[in-house]
């Protein structure tokens, strides 16, 4: 099952028209949060970083920790990355979500000493939590090592939260700001982008201007 999108009719929607939608897909609701039970998962750290002001260095090539530390445990980074390929696993043309540092990329952006990410950082601990319970609960395994067919069954309650039954509408609140942080760091990657035929500031052939049979018909040459 695809859930790099919500669906909006049978059809489904390819990886193609969910990052054609994607940025669309806000969410304005705010809703009380249920009690989750804790499974037996190592907790993020603290956030200690600090912005890094007014000045960035814009010509630095910059890795994940390296402005601030990165705050997941090693249970929760695993529980990304499972849950990210869920989002956008392999396929015939492009890698999985994992393997192109998308986990990484939201370990850096819930670590970020920002509001705006301190929000996302609260709900995507929470789906983490949540997810995690679940495949403890249902199938006694983590999250990451259950099959495709077992993470399936506890993402789809939560994939399309207009759907979704009233006690899982705040986790699919939460799964759809996961999901939108996994298709913005996937298609900014190289291999995302080459996935859409995004082309972008690349140098073209020198153009030798118009054909001769073309200024000859105009009486130019």
């Amino acid at each position: 099952m695809d859930f790099s999108l919500e669906p909006t009719d049978e059809r489904g929607l390819s990886r193609r028209d969910a990052l054609q939608r994607m940025l669309a897909a806000g969410l304005a609701v705010t809703l009380p949060l249920p009690a989750l039970a804790e499974p037996a998962m190592t907790p993020a750290a603290p956030v200690t970083g600090r912005p890094y002001g007014m000045d960035p260095v814009l010509n630095k090539t910059y890795k994940p920790g390296d402005l601030w530390p990165l705050t997941l445990s090693a249970d929760q980074r695993q529980v990304t990355a499972a849950l990210a390929d869920v989002v956008i696993p392999a396929d015939e043309q492009s890698p999985a979500a994992s393997a192109v540092g998308v986990p990484e990329f939201i370990d850096e952006w819930v670590s970020a000493p920002y509001p705006e990410q301190q929000a996302d950082r609260t709900k995507v601990i929470q789906l983490l939590v949540y997810v995690e319970s679940q495949a403890e609960d249902r199938y006694g395994k983590s999250f990451a090592a259950l099959s495709i067919e077992q993470q399936d069954s506890i993402v789809s309650p939560i994939a399309f939260s207009p759907k979704a039954i009233e006690k899982n509408r705040v986790m699919a609140t939460h799964f759809s700001v996961f999901r939108n942080l996994v298709l913005g760091g996937f298609y900014s990657t190289p291999q995302g982008m080459a996935d859409v035929g995004y082309i972008g500031n690349k140098p073209m052939p020198r153009w030798e201007g118009p054909p001769h049979e073309v200024l000859v018909k105009l009486g130019l040459a």
